[in-house]
């Protein structure tokens, strides 16, 4: 294993020459003689952990550690103070400001490979529980978008032969997202929440769903349902995630111009999640092969997407659609019926 790297900071030459040789034959030793070139040193280099000096001029180490404490790039380094000083308001206030230990001068070298031997390996410790505890977090995370895609899904294929809608629209609600500049985490969130959108349709009676003629005015009543039937089997929660996927469940089949259901919202009263997947959703639907129809070119479908704009959808979302509509197609053919 490579040797861990430890940072000695003191201004006075006598004194790093006594910790370099204590250290140097277990450790890479990496030295500074005041605070701004060891903040410099930290944030490039990341040690493993700081021998501080307290007494410096210009810039003390109880400055230093506290500059360290707040920079996320050196806020890990476990700092041990170096000092002369052993009063117990000294040592409390190193402590306060995040140090793990305090070594006082003149320094015994025993104590000081003890030391740095202990903290390295609790270091270590934290570093392993740290990755170990990212590792389940990405998994518990993954397993849940499965389960959500997957559920999206069993919604699906109660109209649609394959279930590719949810994977496609879900790509296109994503890339519109990114068009339309919305941050990152919010672009991913999309992706994996819009699978749920049509989740009510487990509530729909198949005679509904796949009844070859036009529905009449009670059978529309019970298929506008399943926006709110779709928001009912999500529930309400603090998840993020699963927040927004209420949101789109319930709001996709609003229209911007007040026309849609459940609630007739308009305008951006309609969450622009909900905006977004609107178009997605309509997008592959008239772009799909269905029993009851034929799909729709990609020329055709954007007349109708932009003759609808400032109607039924965002016109500024549809203008971002628009410009990636090249995309859009490259994913629709990847994840075409035919497989």
């Amino acid at each position: 294993m490579d040797k861990a790297t430890v940072l000695v900071v003191d201004d006075t030459p006598e004194n790093i020459d006594i910790l370099v040789g204590i250290l140097g034959g277990d450790y890479k030793v990496k030295v500074a003689i005041d605070g701004p070139k060891a903040l410099a040193l930290a944030s490039k280099s990341s040690p493993d952990l700081i021998l501080l000096d307290v007494m410096m001029p210009g810039m003390n180490g109880y400055e230093v550690c506290k500059r360290l404490k707040q920079e996320p790039l050196t806020n890990h380094i476990p700092v041990i103070f170096v000092t002369a000083l052993t009063e117990v308001a000294d040592e409390t206030q190193g402590f306060e400001l995040g140090a793990v230990d305090y070594i006082t001068k003149p320094v015994s070298a025993p104590v000081v490979k003890a030391r740095v031997k202990t903290h390295l390996a609790l270091y270590d410790q934290k570093r392993l529980l740290e990755q170990q505890v990212k590792a389940r977090t990405k998994e518990l995370e993954e397993t849940r978008f499965e389960i959500i895609r997957r559920l999206g899904r069993a919604a699906e294929y109660k109209d649609n032969e394959t279930g590719l809608h949810v994977v496609r629209m879900s790509h296109y609600a994503r890339l519109l997202a990114m068009q339309s500049g919305l941050p990152e985490h919010y672009c991913e969130l999309i992706y994996n929440a819009a699978p749920m959108h049509d989740i009510g349709k487990i509530g729909t009676p198949d005679s509904i769903l796949k009844k070859p003629a036009s529905l009449d005015d009670n059978e529309w009543d019970e298929m506008q349902r399943h926006a709110e039937i779709g928001a009912e089997i999500i529930g309400e929660h603090n998840d993020p995630l699963l927040e927004m996927a209420r949101r789109i469940a319930l709001t996709h089949h609003e229209k911007w111009d007040g026309s849609g259901y459940p609630y007739g919202l308009s305008g951006e009263d309609i969450p622009i999640d909900g905006r977004i997947v609107a178009i997605a959703d309509v997008f592959d639907a008239l772009t799909s092969i269905r029993p009851y129809k034929k799909a729709w070119t990609i020329e055709a479908t954007m007349a109708l997407i932009e003759d609808e704009s400032g109607k039924h959808f965002d016109p500024e979302l549809v203008k971002h659609f628009k410009l990636i509509i090249d995309e859009v197609t490259k994913v629709r053919d990847a994840h075409n019926e035919s497989g």
